[in-house]
């Protein structure tokens, strides 16, 4: 039996992307998902399917904003930066992360 892929939680991807992101600076959506798999060691995989809905729904909330540009490899890409607000998330959200984490992980040691 080999080992399965992780799937994303639920509400991480966003936290995820905007940490990309707020580390990276303004990055197409391709690469965005490299990241997060790169920083994963591989144990997270994206696809498109999962990716671009998250990135639009970002982009609606105001917390991202994208413009056409060339990429690497000269071809057309949209390229993704934090705004304003994105940053606000971003911290909202890493704080509530951590909470909840703690909780686990009191629960997992029989607290």
């Amino acid at each position: 039996m080999g080992e399965s892929k992780a799937e994303v939680l639920q509400g991480t991807l966003d936290l995820m992307v905007l940490k990309t992101l707020d580390t990276l600076g303004p990055i197409h959506g391709y690469g965005i998902a490299r990241r997060i798999e790169q920083v994963s060691e591989d144990l997270l995989q994206l696809n498109q399917g999962t990716l671009y809905p998250a990135l639009l729904r970002l982009e609606q909330k105001g917390w991202i904003t994208s413009k056409w540009g060339a990429s690497e490899n000269n071809r057309r890409a949209k390229f993704y930066s934090l705004t304003r607000a994105g940053r606000k998330q971003l911290a909202a959200e890493t704080e509530s992360w951590e909470r909840i984490s703690a909780v686990i992980t009191r629960l997992l040691q029989g607290a």
